[in-house]
């Protein structure tokens, strides 16, 4: 039986195929710490943070926490959130070579997303689909890898707060952000970095940028993924907006878990889809 892994920037709990874990981020500050597994309460999270005045960060999987995922699986296959954010890739391919001396008929096959959210949602979909296939090992290694040349995603932020507490961007320009009213847009750039494309101002502005970009991409229907950090109201917009255009779309709207959630913050919306290039 394949075991499938992800850190907790998959925003996901469950997956359908028998065996799915997922190994949580961590968010601090200098006096708390959120471990992103299910019994965080991502409400409270938000609500400390708003008011934290000092710095806060995050920090990836253990080595480790990732061998302990490992144990018991003879075929294994990694998710991880981009590596150009984050030492978890690293950490899971440190655990991989570590554990393949203790157990060197394991295979493990450690994927870098070079994305999060729900980029990651429409890998580890795909990635199920081709374990319930029956596929091998390296047909599945193949085709997950080939697939990731076909997804994309877009975001709007109304809130930089989190990011300009641990020093990503200025203080000012994230003050400035939450008091017009006004949301930053962007995507994920091929090489996994956060790519800023433009500003919005509300959420009709934000769900018309995000359809155009949806365009742009070259999505003609199949699967859209979209997250949202408490904002069922842009996020069943931007459906509605989904599925006008494109009725065949097979569309799923999920909440943050708590990494994501940390650096949407409250009304960050992402939209992930397949593409036809």
């Amino acid at each position: 039986m394949i075991r499938i892994i992800a850190d907790s920037s998959c925003d996901l709990y469950t997956l359908d195929v028998p065996d799915f874990r997922t190994v949580p981020l961590t968010v601090y500050t200098d006096e708390r710490s959120f471990i992103d597994d299910p019994s965080l309460n991502v409400t409270e999270m938000l609500n400390y943070l708003a008011s934290w005045k000092g710095r806060s960060y995050t920090s990836c999987p253990s080595c480790d926490a990732w061998m302990q995922a490992f144990e018991g699986a003879d075929e294994i296959f990694v998710m991880t959130v981009t590596s150009a954010l984050s030492g978890s890739y690293n950490s899971a391919c440190s655990a991989r070579d570590m554990y393949l001396e203790q157990h060197p008929g394991t295979r493990i096959s450690v994927i870098d997303s070079l994305s999060t959210g729900g980029e990651e949602v429409l890998l580890l979909m795909k990635l199920a689909e081709l374990v319930r296939s029956g596929k091998t090992f390296d047909e599945i290694d193949s085709e997950i890898r080939a697939y990731m040349q076909h997804t994309r995603l877009f975001f709007s932020f109304f809130s930089l707060h989190n990011l300009g507490q641990n020093g990503r961007v200025s203080k000012a320009a994230a003050a400035a952000l939450c008091m017009l009213n006004i949301a930053v847009t962007g995507t994920a750039s091929p090489e996994g970095t956060i790519s800023v494309t433009g500003k919005a101002r509300g959420n009709r502005k934000a769900v018309s940028t995000l359809m155009k970009e949806l365009e742009k991409a070259g999505y003609h229907g199949g699967r859209v993924i979209i997250t949202h950090t408490e904002n069922t109201e842009l996020a069943g917009m931007l459906a509605a907006a989904v599925k006008s255009t494109y009725p065949s779309a097979d569309l799923h709207i999920l909440p943050t878990r708590g990494l994501c959630s940390y650096y949407m913050e409250r009304r960050g919306i992402v939209i992930s889809c397949e593409t036809g290039d």
